[in-house]
């Protein structure tokens, strides 16, 4: 697959040639939900447990008498009703820290990026900009039509100074290319990748 390549400042910059193993796969829609929620549930803290009966310090010795105290017969300085004691009907620890296979992740991903190369995917040169500004670059989105929520995948690392640039910008997220995602693609409109982040995410697949 041939994509043109451009700059950010919307000239054309040569053309590119993408493995069609990497972004030329037909999507499936029960691997991407499959590989979301995983995804998601893997993004939320363990649910802590309170503490009941059984797990609270306190001796469980018949502390008062049978008769004649003028109160109740208790036996156990744990019970719910006790400052201190366990808590009755507590919540119980739920664990999100789901499993997926290796092989599935990996797919998801690969059609994530292909859903993206057939709608809504932009390859530029590089990150590099003449001023190293949000309102600059605000402008240049807005000259280049990139409306609503829009995702840069840059390479080992993300170019400082338009990192800096898009810190402010809503709906503008920018990542490193081994921190790409199917949920954070899927969920923006546009997908920009750097000439360096396709290299990178072909090679995370073929190595």
């Amino acid at each position: 697959m041939k994509v043109k390549v451009q700059k950010l400042d919307g000239k054309a910059s040569g053309d590119i040639e993408l493995n069609d193993d990497v972004f030329g796969l037909e999507p499936r829609a029960d691997i991407l939900h499959r590989v979301v929620t995983w995804q998601l549930w893997n993004r939320r803290g363990t649910a802590r447990p309170t503490r009941e009966r059984s797990d609270v310090a306190r001796t469980g010795k018949k502390w008062g008498r049978q008769k004649g105290g003028g109160t109740a017969r208790h036996g156990d300085r744990k019970a719910p009703i006790f400052i201190g004691g366990g808590k009755a009907h507590g919540a119980r620890k739920r664990d999100f820290d789901i499993s997926l296979n290796k092989k599935v992740r990996a797919l998801g991903l690969k059609m994530a990026l292909s859903s993206k190369a057939k709608d809504g995917l932009v390859v530029v040169d590089s990150l590099e900009l003449a001023d190293a500004k949000t309102k600059a670059l605000k402008a240049q989105f807005e000259k280049l039509g990139f409306g609503g929520k829009v995702l840069v995948i840059d390479g080992d690392s993300v170019n400082d100074g338009f990192r800096k640039a898009a810190g402010n910008l809503p709906g503008v997220n920018v990542l490193p290319a081994v921190g790409a995602n199917v949920y954070d693609i899927l969920k923006h409109d546009t997908l920009i990748l750097t000439k360096d982040a396709v290299e990178k995410l072909e090679a995370r697949f073929n190595g």
